[in-house]
């Protein structure tokens, strides 16, 4: 994996009153120089709980750009870092779900770095939180497969039908666990499950076409 590409996060979650008002937010740097961000509310909870949120969707979304790539990941949550490394370990039991989710979407790639960084190296990530806690920004990656899973390329393991099927039970996973940690925030209608259904529908479109044109 030495010759994989790199893909730089910046995670952030925010809330007002801790417990209170929450927002997610997540900056992807790609390996062309562009990014993907996004950000959003949460329903009512405490800084350390969106920080996680903030860290499991950076990482559903990194999951369907391919675990190919190696991550490198900044967050100002000195806790969450030291308890994602292993330095701490995590008492709150409303946090342990978070983090055993961000632990098994870790599992997924080769590397993963997570660093801690001070808050000045974190701003654009801050920024958009608090645009969300403000009301000026709302998830658009939510599950975060809109605007990527036309672009994704194909794996090379998918040239076989073990590995196809490998790559569609993976991106079907990521969906539904998108949707199912937003769901737990509140609210069963964001993202409607019939949005959640279309989405799986096209994946398993996606990986019949690719079958069939593969297929002599």
């Amino acid at each position: 994996m030495s010759d994989a590409a790199s893909l730089t996060i910046h995670t952030d979650g925010a809330a007002r009153g801790n417990p209170g008002p929450a927002a997610f937010a997540y900056v992807i740097d790609l390996p062309d120089g562009s990014f993907i961000e996004d950000a959003g509310k949460l329903g009512r909870m405490t800084n350390n709980q969106a920080e996680y949120i903030g860290l499991v969707r950076a990482l559903e979304h990194a999951l369907l750009l391919g675990p190919r790539h190696r991550l490198l990941i900044h967050s100002d949550s000195e806790l969450m870092v030291k308890q994602m490394n292993g330095e701490y370990r995590v008492k709150n039991d409303d946090l342990r779900d978070l983090y055993e989710q961000a632990q098994k979407l870790r599992a997924n790639f080769a590397s993963v770095t997570i660093r801690h960084v001070r808050r000045a190296q974190n701003i654009h990530a801050d920024k958009l939180c608090n645009e969300a806690l403000d009301g000026k920004r709302s998830p658009q990656h939510e599950p975060a497969l809109r605007a990527e899973m036309g672009k994704r390329p194909v794996e090379k393991a998918a040239a076989k039908p073990d590995g196809e099927a490998s790559s569609l039970n993976r991106d079907a996973i990521a969906c539904l666990r998108a949707a199912a940690v937003s769901w737990s925030e509140g609210d069963p209608t964001d993202p409607p499950p019939a949005e959640v259904w279309k989405q799986l529908r096209a994946l398993m479109k996606k990986a019949k076409a690719e079958r069939k044109r593969q297929s002599p």
